[in-house]
């Protein structure tokens, strides 16, 4: 896994503020991501986050915005329906829109995930 970084225009590695219009882009932004709290479901989830590449189990997994790759969020799901570890110890892999959130992170900032 090799995190991208995009090529930077002249515009963007000038050191202007940023415009309004941006800002408040960015405010509601982290205003619909905030609305995901622990306790809803892996549905709820994936009407403002979509998954993200890289390595992930059903019980933990890592989320980006569907307004912006960049911004993410770590999650951990308790299983529904189905044990949180096969006979053998494995973590279950089969996901399910009703597993429940248990733990969500801080929304961050992060190059996309290259697989």
């Amino acid at each position: 896994m090799a995190a991208s970084n995009p090529p930077q225009s002249q515009a963007e590695t000038s050191q202007s503020p940023p415009s309004c219009d941006h800002s408040a882009w960015v405010v509601q932004t982290l205003l619909k991501m905030n609305t995901i709290k622990a306790g809803m479901t892996r549905e709820a989830l994936l009407k403002v986050f979509t998954i993200e590449g890289g390595i992930s189990t059903r019980l933990r997994r890592t989320f980006v915005s569907r307004s912006c790759p960049y911004f993410k969020v770590d999650v951990q799901f308790q299983a529904v329906d189905h044990p949180n570890r096969e006979s053998d110890g494995r973590v279950t892999i089969i996901e399910d829109g009703r597993d429940v959130i248990v733990k969500i992170s801080t929304p961050y900032l992060q190059f996309a995930i290259a697989d």
